[in-house]
């Protein structure tokens, strides 16, 4: 999708603003992963809670500095050794997310238009690249919520109440 600078702009201002609901959203299902329970998963094919806590964390973060940097950079995705908990999951989420959002907010209309190839699998503008990310983390939250009251949990209220949270 070809985007000219006013229209990724408008585009980006908008996910942006919408991200920080998600954040939200997503922090509450990551703190609900129960202390004891992180290596659950629900199959020998899926991610345990936590690297799956992990994975949403740093992708967003990946995403967001990519573009930024107008380009994405191979990496190590694993969790490191220091994250061990849903709560480590949240402050690194806290300490990192945070400051590369505010930097995909002071990016141009042109930063935003610009495409950016992704590993040879799409080559396209970093404001639809945002939207991707968000998808992404909506996907691999809804996992996440799903183990959750296998695990013994409550499930949080994403975008209303949830069979463990009261209507208000």
């Amino acid at each position: 999708m070809s985007l000219n600078a006013d229209q990724a702009k408008l585009i980006a201002d908008f996910i942006l603003a919408d991200f920080e609901g998600e954040r939200n959203r997503t922090k509450g299902v990551i703190a609900a992963i129960p202390a004891g329970k992180e290596s659950y998963s629900p199959d020998s094919k899926s991610m345990n809670a936590l690297d799956l806590g992990w994975h949403i964390a740093s992708s967003e973060w990946f995403f967001l500095n990519g573009i930024c940097e107008g380009k994405f950079a191979p990496g190590e995705s694993s969790r490191p050794e220091s994250i061990r908990t849903a709560q480590d999951v949240l402050a690194w989420y806290d300490a990192n997310v945070p400051p590369a959002v505010e930097r995909a907010k002071g990016l141009s209309g042109a930063d935003m238009a610009k495409d950016i190839d992704f590993f040879g699998m799409f080559n396209t503008s970093g404001a639809v690249y945002l939207n991707l990310m968000v998808k992404h983390g909506v996907h691999h939250r809804g996992q996440l919520s799903a183990y959750l009251r296998p695990m013994g949990a409550k499930v949080p209220g994403i975008y209303g109440p949830s069979g463990d949270t009261p209507v208000k």
